[in-house]
């Protein structure tokens, strides 16, 4: 019996779940995928879930990538009857399929496209429609009604705001929450709980903290700093250096939080973080 558990320890730790996971977009392969299918001009790099040799460790995120559509290109159109997304344009301009409309999109927007609805983007411009894809499970036992209308808004639009509990020195702009929430620009999804930018003065922090309900992405739209992913050697924030570009996928209950590496006179570094519901054993 002892010998059995000296060989089950081992095992048990190689099957535990990381408590982080790091990408850098620039040194991601394009991979088939569904948005890629027949399309034209199109590439999808899988960051985390579908497509992601680890995806087994991300639990109620289905998909987070990114999807470039060349100029004159068009991605496929998809629908999918168990998840939700939300695509956030970083470069470029363009047309979204919503159903059977169509409407313009351009860099900053963020637009949820709720599940069984077809949608799927063209390039109408001379440079790279360049998108990230974010992609949620919807659980057998949760009905989601699709809006009525294409729910889309702009970043810009979006005023900065201090948060309790985050310090002076980050601020954010809400931008989408669930159907229930009173203070983001978009009330409109089911598992994705938060879509947010952090905007960091030279220096600052959001103060690392932890969710014990969720699963958290941070993509780095701007600058450099330092990311905290759990806990380091000493048992304390785990600390790493991280640049424009790069994503982390945080494992819930894990310690997360960013220091800005400006110096002052320098662009605010900026962050765009997504949270979701952390599938939890329904009874």
């Amino acid at each position: 019996m002892f010998l059995r558990l000296l060989f089950l320890v081992p095992a048990l730790a190689v099957a535990a779940d990381p408590t982080f996971l790091r990408r850098d977009f620039r040194a991601i392969q394009p991979q088939p995928d569904d948005l890629t299918a027949n399309a034209k001009n199109a590439e999808y790099r899988p960051a985390f879930g579908i497509g992601d040799k680890d995806a087994r460790q991300v639990k109620g995120i289905a998909r987070y990538g990114e999807l470039t559509v060349g100029p004159g290109g068009e991605s496929a159109v998809v629908s999918y009857p168990a998840e939700e997304q939300i695509y956030y344009i970083l470069e470029g301009a363009g047309t979204l399929t919503y159903g059977t409309k169509k409407a313009p999109i351009k860099a900053e927007d963020f637009m949820y496209l709720p599940p069984g609805v077809a949608h799927g983007v063209v390039n109408t411009s001379d440079k790279p429609l360049r998108l990230l894809v974010m992609g949620y499970k919807i659980p057998k036992d949760v009905k989601v009604e699709p809006p009525a209308d294409l729910m889309i808004a702009n970043a810009a639009d979006v005023p900065l705001q201090v948060l309790p509990g985050h310090g002076p020195t980050t601020q954010f702009k809400l931008l989408m929450g669930t159907t229930k929430s009173t203070r983001d620009k978009l009330a409109a999804a089911s598992q994705m709980v938060s879509l947010f930018i952090m905007d960091f003065a030279p220096g600052g922090t959001n103060i690392p903290h932890h969710h014990e309900m969720e699963e958290e992405i941070y993509y780095v739209l701007r600058g450099s700093g330092e990311m905290v992913a759990g806990g380091g050697a000493d048992g304390n924030e785990g600390r790493y250096r991280t640049k424009q570009g790069e994503v982390w996928f945080i494992r819930l209950n894990a310690t997360v939080g960013f220091y800005s590496a400006a110096k002052e006179g320098e662009p605010h570094d900026q962050v765009l973080a997504v949270r979701s519901t952390f599938p939890f054993p329904r009874r």
